[in-house]
């Protein structure tokens, strides 16, 4: 479902660069195969990746090391703190007109990008998030399924929105709406807090359909019904906090 308010979009903005933010801990097995595809994406702007290796213990450092270039910068933290803390490394040396966020495993493919990026392009957003329940969609877990769709449902009750998909990976933000936020979450509760201070803010969300291939647990998929609960606090939180 798209959501967009014309009347909140300011002057048609031309953008020349797309930042790109990959979280990585423990993704050796997939993050170069990632990397590969971003790289092979076809796109009207220059493209900077910053890859944060999160405290990874299973050679992924060296991997991206072995990467790194003049397009895939890479920034390590010593120790596992989460996505959130992630991106908010990364965020301090994006350098892109757009900032996109993308997994280092393979549930989400960079050949979507293209999807994310044309509303923002055409002027009719500012912010954009890819739909896993919109578009093809493999082997999404039952209790991941029903849990994305009750905080879909709480972010739209708190936040008179019409997400269909608020804990998907792939937001895709003009950088001026981020300036300004100060992400405080470290783990995967990165994902309520930003949709919260961005729909705080005014800024409405534009949804595209997406393709998706979940993992098992026993395939890497990290996030729990614990991170469910903690994104359920962190809607609440947000939603009555004064200062955002």
């Amino acid at each position: 479902m798209t959501e967009v308010d014309l009347t909140e979009l300011p002057p048609q903005r031309s953008y020349h660069s797309l930042t790109v933010i990959m979280p990585v801990f423990n993704e050796r097995a997939t993050v170069a195969e990632v990397i590969r595809r971003m790289r092979a994406v076809d796109l009207p702007l220059t493209l900077q990746i910053i890859a944060v290796d999160d405290g990874s213990s299973d050679g992924s450092d060296k991997v991206l090391g072995a990467l790194e270039d003049s397009t895939v910068r890479v920034l390590r933290h010593k120790r596992n703190q989460g996505k959130g803390a992630a991106v908010r490394t990364a965020l301090a040396e994006s350098r892109g007109d757009l900032v996109l966020i993308q997994d280092a495993d393979l549930e989400y493919d960079p050949n979507d990008w293209p999807k994310l990026l044309d509303p923002i392009l055409r002027g009719k957003a500012r912010v954009v998030y890819g739909s896993r329940f919109t578009g093809e969609r493999k082997n999404m877990l039952p209790l991941h399924w029903v849990g994305n769709r009750l905080l879909a449902l709480v972010t739209n009750v708190l936040y008179s929105s019409t997400l269909s998909d608020m804990e998907t990976c792939y937001k895709l933000f003009d950088a001026k709406v981020l300036e300004g936020i100060t992400i405080e979450s470290n783990r995967f509760d990165f994902e309520p807090e930003i949709t919260a201070k961005v729909l705080r803010r005014g800024h409405r969300i534009y949804e595209v359909p997406i393709s998706y291939a979940g993992r098992e647990h026993d395939e890497g998929k990290k996030i729990t019904w614990r991170d469910g609960v903690g994104a359920l606090k962190a809607l609440v939180k947000y939603r009555f906090t004064r200062e955002y």
